[in-house]
């Protein structure tokens, strides 16, 4: 064993991680709700359900997830204060789908070294996103994983937990022929697809994060580090509001396959293309990287973030409230019954669910 040996020669910095959480405390504490019991730093966060004890029914829903490559960018860009949005976008916006309400989440950091100053600016990021979502962050950690990790690597994770009556649960029990489906526009690519994105827009022959691109307005790298839309408000608002049945996230896998796995295996839903333009983002991809416009589909959101299917009587106004909110939204299509033997453009993510076809082309604005 060497001389001297301590946790710091092994390249651990205990004095950093507590520095890192001295910084992140008002972040943290900005980013509570009145149900949080007890303060900032202990073992386990601690949330008060006895209000809930008025539903009939109340189910748990919890969901995890991460940001995946989007951090290289990040990295890269030295800007690490709108990862943690990503992060509370991909959790959170999952639990929504079924009906729930986000009561709390915590998170996971890992890195090579502990830098205070980006632990922070990730955890603020974090705060920031659970303030949008109306959700508080109960807890965290950060672990430093020498030798394991380069000193400039990190990754985040993520863990919400939400509640709904069974009552209210929405999901494919609840679609019927004759729905409306509803999309609610992306703030460009989230945080689905980043390899594609990165191979075509920054390797070999790409523009690179510098590059100004007159389409897209702004560089490439802000293009990529734009945050994720967080959808969770806007969807209980319109489930208190009108009659939703089903919402789905589009995430990894892209619009069919996420829409499907929200309809019941009997129905079809034709989303109609020429309904609306996609953020010049992805046409940059496609042409660039000379990509087919299937696997452009199959890969990112082209557009639309989240989906909602409400009573037919209620399309016109779902479209009017989520305007209101200030969330560009449009009917992009109608459920059918589904034909025999229709397979639709993707199978259903997770498992069975109904068929989805793209029609049609975008329109061109």
């Amino acid at each position: 064993m060497p001389q001297g040996a301590s946790y710091a020669a092994a390249g651990v910095d205990v004095e950093a991680g507590e520095r890192a959480v001295a910084l992140m405390r008002a972040s943290v504490t900005a980013a509570q709700r009145p149900e949080v019991v007890g303060d900032f730093g202990g073992f386990a966060g601690l949330f008060d359900i006895s209000a809930y004890t008025r539903f009939r029914r109340p189910l748990l829903a919890t969901s995890t997830d991460g940001v995946g490559t989007k951090i290289a960018v990040a990295r890269a860009m030295d800007v690490h204060d709108t990862i943690g949005i990503d992060l509370v976008a991909m959790v959170i916006d999952d639990l929504v789908v079924c009906g729930a309400e986000p009561l709390f989440m915590t998170d996971y950091i890992a890195v090579g070294a502990v830098v205070p100053e980006r632990i922070a600016a990730i955890v603020s990021g974090i705060a920031h996103g659970c303030r949008l979502a109306g959700c508080a962050l109960v807890g965290g950690e950060t672990a430093e994983h020498p030798g394991l990790m380069a000193p400039d690597e990190y990754d985040v994770a993520g863990a919400g937990t939400g509640v709904v009556d069974a009552d209210a649960l929405l999901g494919p029990a609840r679609v019927r022929e004759g729905d409306a489906v509803i999309a609610m526009a992306s703030s460009g690519l989230h945080s689905n697809g980043y390899s594609l994105a990165r191979l075509v827009l920054l390797g070999e022959g790409g523009p690179g994060l510098s590059a100004y691109r007159d389409e897209l307005g702004r560089t490439v790298g802000e293009e990529l580090l734009e945050p994720t839309r967080i959808y969770a408000l806007d969807c209980l608002a319109l489930a208190s509001a009108v009659d939703v049945h089903a919402i789905s996230h589009v995430t990894g896998g892209g619009l069919a396959a996420n829409l499907a796995r929200v309809l019941p295996v009997h129905v079809a839903v034709d989303v109609d293309r020429s309904t609306w333009h996609p953020q010049p983002v992805f046409g940059l991809i496609g042409g660039l990287g000379r990509v087919d416009s299937l696997d452009l589909e199959r890969t990112f959101n082209m557009g639309i973030g989240m989906i909602a299917v409400v009573a037919a009587a209620d399309a016109d106004e779902s479209v009017r409230l989520l305007g209101e909110r200030g969330l560009t939204a449009w009917q992009c299509g109608t459920v059918r019954a589904r034909r025999d033997g229709e397979q639709g453009d993707a199978e259903a993510k997770g498992g069975a669910g109904g068929a989805v076809t793209l029609v049609a082309s975008h329109r061109e604005d």
